[in-house]
């Protein structure tokens, strides 16, 4: 394994084709497609589900790219960090929800305390209704939020990441080992149902559009306890991929399937206050998170066009 697999892999994953990746790399598709048989030879599982459609991430395909975005951002940084790092210095604060604080923003604030050592960012976990009242008495600089739950006018939002949702079950599985079940099906099944940031209501969202409702068993808060209770066959839930892991706190493995109804991705952004000036290191945050999100998603659709 070395980094150039892992450069064709991420390409390939946040592409959703190897031709894509190809062209955007500027190589041809066969170097790709080693490359990625390679990794998968040598890691021992499928990575990727080959179909006309694209090339969809597997679990073990979803795991590795974590660790994969993880190690070149690493080489990235420690090849430019000489070269970027900033002698601006101020404070700005900033405001999160629990999702993000918890499976988002530790990775990207570790980023920028490097990139610009002399800007404080004073973070704040609130829920959505005090983070909305907070930009726009201008409490907050600027959010990290949940924006498919954002749709206050006064605020403008910008989706850096559409993380898929996905039906989470027991290992072995029958919605797993058939990797899709339909609405009807998950309805004849316990239902765990997350709380925290508004899960429940946009659930329930989704739900209403068919003509079934969950069989629910147990409401929480705590991501760890779904996770537990779907990992010991005690419920179903659907969740997204940003908050997806394969085991339990206990060891026990967590498998995934899609679903015959379309489900909407959880959209995760910044928000801010209308007509907020951005300058100053407030200029630099915001540009940091464009520049490792919006871009990168610009450069592949326009290779599609």
């Amino acid at each position: 394994m070395n980094f150039r697999h892992l450069k064709y892999f991420v390409a390939t994953a946040e592409s959703g084709q190897v031709s894509r990746a190809a062209t955007a790399l500027s190589i041809s598709q066969s170097a790709i497609t080693t490359a990625i048989r390679d990794l998968e030879t040598e890691l021992g599982a499928d990575l990727f589900l080959r179909s006309a459609q694209g090339m969809e991430m597997t679990d073990a395909g979803r795991e590795f790219l974590a660790s994969a975005q993880d190690i070149l951002a690493r080489l990235d940084e420690a090849k430019n960090l000489t070269q970027r790092r900033s002698t601006a210095e101020g404070v700005i604060s900033i405001a999160a929800t629990y999702t993000v604080i918890g499976y988002f923003l530790p990775y990207h604030l570790d980023r920028l305390a490097h990139l610009y050592p002399g800007i404080e960012i004073r973070l704040s976990e609130l829920n959505r209704e005090s983070i909305e009242e907070g930009l726009l008495s201008n409490r907050f600089d600027m959010a990290v939020v949940l924006t498919s739950n954002l749709t206050n006018p006064e605020i403008e939002t910008e989706t850096l990441l559409k993380s898929t949702r996905r039906l989470w079950v027991p290992a072995n599985h029958p919605f797993h080992r058939a990797g899709k079940a339909s609405f009807a099906e998950i309805a004849e099944q316990d239902y765990i149902m997350l709380t925290v940031d508004e899960a429940a209501h946009t659930t329930m969202k989704y739900w209403s559009g068919t003509n079934y409702q969950p069989k629910v068993k147990l409401r929480t808060a705590s991501v760890e306890a779904v996770r537990s209770m779907v990992a010991n066959g005690q419920g179903v839930t659907i969740l997204s991929d940003m908050v997806y892991r394969p085991w339990s706190l206990e060891g026990k493995r967590i498998g995934t399937a899609a679903t015959t109804h379309d489900i909407p991705s959880m959209d995760v952004g910044l928000a801010y206050r209308r007509g907020t000036d951005m300058t100053g290191p407030l200029a630099l945050v915001h540009d940091y998170f464009r520049e490792s999100f919006v871009e990168p998603q610009n450069y592949f659709q326009n290779q599609r066009s």
